[in-house]
């Protein structure tokens, strides 16, 4: 049995960090063991220029706990009425390097999204042109399309379309939750590739339905059938190239959460890579966590991977994880996998 695994320090391809309080309270989850993270812009006002990118930017980095080096790449969120140009600067800069397509009302903060990809297309042909990748929530949030099914319709009636019109444009499926979606991109030649999450690899719906309703394992897109977990289990630990991490962590406080109508997001940056590596290992494949939390994020990125190194564990008594971080804004409840988990990040 393998008991100790060295890797390339990991980078989160898709993470929330709020802003404020809550900023200042969760981010050291992160810079702790993470080197670098595609910052999710749907803040409240959400950050559509490169001007707001750059102010982000400046406040997590005012964030950071003293001595952690962390570097948050950033995003826009994609509206109709976004400027091409501004884009354009902002990725030439270096300080953007991707756009967020949110489907509006597909989840936290995206009622300014796009509700017609046709007001948004001057961007995006600006985008294939100059090899900016579109990062996308893949969801459908028409009323008559069932929740389950909001993904496979995407794939179908949105994302499929605009690839064929738009060929050139690099494509990120952000927290894939189906097979569809593994299909899909394991069918393309090229300029697609997908992040799935901590929590897709380890709950299916019935975490959050069977016995009572749990809004802890509420999170959008909301996880799916058995079927679809394994296939998402199956892609990330394959070394399959064009799949890595995104945990999609996404705090919010208790309050929010457990109440009549909860927030959806979960909080997983304090203990990914202790549950990843209990999944690789459980699909006999510690040999590939590497490739899905370090190498292959950033070779569809363009960037290098980090030199330094971090050291798992494996443990012989289960590693303790807080139930709840306190932060400014509130308490937020850490992600429990319902099982124990012994591999830790020494």
């Amino acid at each position: 049995m393998t008991t100790e695994l060295t890797i390339r320090r990991p980078d989160d391809w898709h993470l929330h960090l709020r802003d404020g309080a809550m900023l200042e309270g969760v981010i050291g989850d992160t810079s702790r063991h993470f080197a670098r993270a595609i910052i999710m812009p749907n803040l409240v006002p959400p950050v559509v220029t490169t001007a707001d990118a750059g102010a982000y930017r400046d406040r997590i980095l005012a964030a950071l706990p003293k001595g952690d080096r962390f570097e948050p790449l950033m995003t826009l969120y994609l509206t109709e009425h976004t400027d091409p140009d501004d884009v354009e600067a902002g990725f030439r800069s270096g300080l953007i390097r991707a756009v967020k397509l949110y489907p509006a009302g597909a989840t936290t903060n995206s009622h300014g999204g796009v509700r017609d990809i046709e007001k948004a297309m001057p961007v995006l042909e600006r985008m294939a042109e100059i090899g900016l990748t579109l990062c996308v929530h893949g969801e459908v949030t028409t009323p008559e399309v069932d929740i389950f099914d909001r993904e496979a319709v995407f794939i179908e009636t949105v994302l499929d379309p605009l690839r064929r019109r738009l060929p050139e444009l690099r494509v990120t499926m952000e927290h894939v939750t189906t097979k569809n979606g593994v299909d899909y991109i394991k069918a393309s030649s090229a300029n697609l590739a997908g992040s799935i999450t901590t929590h897709h690899l380890i709950i299916n719906r019935n975490a959050i339905l069977v016995g009572g309703i749990k809004p802890h394992y509420y999170c959008l897109p909301v996880a799916k059938r058995e079927e679809h977990r394994l296939a998402l289990r199956a892609a990330a630990t394959s070394g399959d190239t064009r799949f890595f991490l995104g945990t999609d962590s996404a705090p919010h406080v208790d309050p929010l959460k457990e109440c009549a109508c909860g927030c959806a997001g979960i909080y997983t940056s304090i203990n990914t890579m202790s549950c990843l590596a209990h999944v690789f290992e459980e699909e006999d494949a510690l040999a590939r966590l590497e490739a899905f939390a370090s190498l292959n994020g950033p070779a569809w990125y363009g960037l290098p991977a980090n030199e330094e190194t971090i050291r798992l564990v494996r443990r012989a008594e289960p590693v303790a994880f807080p139930a709840k971080i306190e932060t400014g804004a509130g308490p937020v409840t850490v992600f429990d996998p319902m099982f124990p988990l012994h591999w830790d990040v020494a």
